[in-house]
């Protein structure tokens, strides 16, 4: 019992930084690489938040919307893809589901300040 309360806390600490972790995107140099081959980039926010400030040329999908599984079947699976969202929680479940549909090259950019990290400023 002793170790359990000893281990519990451990184990739970690492869970949760690896979760916050996974919720990061792809370091910038690959978000780089892959944008500077080709890749689409789709904003995964709101149209609201996209409005407001978004990364050149990104195409607005929002991932929480009804829509989106419609809208990423317009799209071409074989192609590249960088998404990319506020903080990179988003971004994560629209790469997630956008794998199930079959995209097999889907980067995840993580958030916007990310993405202007690697380059690539907001406009609006």
């Amino acid at each position: 019992m002793r170790l359990l309360r000893t281990l519990l806390p451990l184990l739970l600490a690492a869970l949760l930084v690896g979760g916050l972790t996974a919720c990061g995107g792809s370091d910038g140099a690959a978000v780089a690489d892959a944008i500077e081959g080709g890749a689409t980039v789709v904003d995964v926010r709101t149209p609201e938040e996209y409005a407001a400030g978004h990364v050149e040329g990104a195409v607005n999908i929002d991932v929480s919307a009804s829509t989106f599984s419609d809208a990423i079947a317009a799209l071409d699976p074989e192609a590249a893809y960088v998404v990319y969202c506020r903080s990179g929680s988003r971004a994560a479940a629209a790469q997630e589901a956008m794998e199930a549909a079959g995209f097999t090259d889907v980067l995840n950019g993580g958030g916007l300040t990310d993405m202007e990290d690697a380059g690539y400023p907001a406009t609006s």
